[in-house]
């Protein structure tokens, strides 16, 4: 079980203290409280599935993660937290190049890999809660471009 929170981020994590280069204060960047890498992408690129915290996301989803799928703004209920994909890239770095290899990093950023988000995506926290290995992704539409009643 894991514990989401609006202001902290995953609970037990760094994302918070970490902080970001991306933003003017260092602060952590809001887009990126939590990564969703596919698990069947986490599989073919570090193998065993103990490997696969290598990547340094927080969830591993069986889920299609493309652009097409998932566009900025789709919420996910995932336990009884709520996430909102953001369209902050995720793309791989240093560390996920030192430890699967600099082909790897070319796969999941080739064009096909960057339409299907093989590296991943980034998301916030609409609503914080606890999700559990096997709980059921929902997915509900972008609230972009929906006619107000």
């Amino acid at each position: 079980m894991a514990t989401l929170d609006e202001s902290e981020g995953l609970v037990g994590d760094c994302w918070r203290a970490r902080g970001s280069s991306t933003t003017v204060d260092g602060s952590a960047h809001p887009d990126t409280q939590i990564t969703l890498m596919n698990a069947r992408s986490a599989g073919l690129i570090a193998g065993d599935r103990q490997r696969w915290p290598l990547a340094g996301d927080q969830l591993y989803v069986d889920l299609d993660l493309s652009t097409a799928n998932l566009p900025p703004g789709t919420q996910l209920q995932i336990g009884s937290a709520l996430l909102e994909v953001t369209a902050e890239p995720h793309r791989g770095c240093g560390k996920f190049a030192r430890r699967f290899g600099v082909d790897a990093v070319k796969f999941v950023n080739s064009m096909v890999g960057r339409e299907l988000n093989l590296r991943g995506i980034n998301a916030r926290i609409v609503r914080g809660g606890t999700v559990r290995t096997g709980d059921p992704i929902v997915k509900r539409p972008s609230e972009c471009g929906r006619a107000s009643a």
